[in-house]
């Protein structure tokens, strides 16, 4: 099925060419964030693939208490502000509760609903209301075919600059598994589908007080879920993944980006 394209500033998802939503999990300070996006600026625009930076202000949603969070709001947004406006690309966050959505709106390009938050009414109509293009993340809850609840929810505010994420699904406990099935079934929705190839293989509270993760996988998840026709890729990424504060185990290391692209940028252009 033919889906709508959605913009993220000039990045366009669900044409023929290909996009990529990346950066670390988690803002860890302004330098590690500006360096970062300048580095996959540079990767990005080698490979010929459109670009959009990631990063956490918070992260609600970690396994323990004595888990790094992230700075924060106000500083986080800041941060985020910077990288759009000095490194000049387009920026995503995650919102996680309502009175965070139009603080957000004000300074990024486009919103992100978390996985564990993508029934949450109240959250998905405030993003939507907002105009901003809005990325659900699949509940690993959640079946394909649910999502269209999902997307029903941010249509009834007028916002058709909807993209969808599938992100894995539980399977047994501390695992999950991606099911390409599901990228075929949430495009008939009429909107993009992105692969979150790098949570698609973490092993959530696999190592006790942290998610642990298999992140040699990922390249293999990016490459499947584009050969069966995603609108793009969204890729955690760090110059030292085993040093991050939140995903490392399932995190790309930038140096291994250009080469990854590359391969999905000839795979894209097969089945496009």
């Amino acid at each position: 099925m033919k889906t709508v394209n959605v913009r993220i500033g000039r990045v366009s998802f669900g044409g023929k060419k290909l996009a990529v939503i990346a950066g670390p999990c988690v803002i860890e300070s302004r330098r590690s964030c500006l360096d970062l996006a300048a580095r996959l600026k540079a990767i990005t625009r080698k490979a010929g693939v459109g670009f959009v930076f990631k990063a956490s202000f918070d992260k609600a949603n970690r396994s323990s208490i004595k888990s790094y969070r992230g700075p924060g709001l106000d500083k986080g947004l800041d941060i985020l502000a910077a990288v759009k406006d000095e490194v000049g690309v387009p920026v995503i966050t995650d919102v996680h509760e309502v009175s965070q959505v139009e603080a957000v709106a004000r300074r990024v390009d486009a919103l992100q609903i978390p996985a564990f938050l993508c029934r949450q009414t109240d959250l998905l109509v405030a993003a939507g209301q907002t105009g901003k293009p809005v990325n659900v993340k699949k509940g690993q809850f959640l079946a394909p075919e649910d999502m269209e609840n999902v997307v029903r929810k941010l249509e009834s505010t007028g916002n058709r600059r909807i993209m969808l994420t599938e992100r894995g699904s539980s399977f047994g406990y501390n695992n999950l598994v991606a099911d390409m099935r599901s990228i075929v079934i949430m495009r008939e929705f009429g909107y993009p589908v992105i692969i979150d190839s790098t949570h698609s293989v973490q092993r959530p509270g696999g190592l006790g007080d942290k998610s642990g993760g298999d992140s040699e996988l990922a390249p293999y998840i990016a490459r499947a879920a584009v050969a069966v026709g995603c609108d793009g890729v969204f890729v955690e990424t760090h110059t030292k993944p085993g040093k991050a504060l939140s995903d490392g185990a399932n995190m790309v290391p930038v140096s291994e980006m250009g080469a990854l692209l590359k391969t999905l940028k000839k795979i894209k252009g097969v089945v496009s």
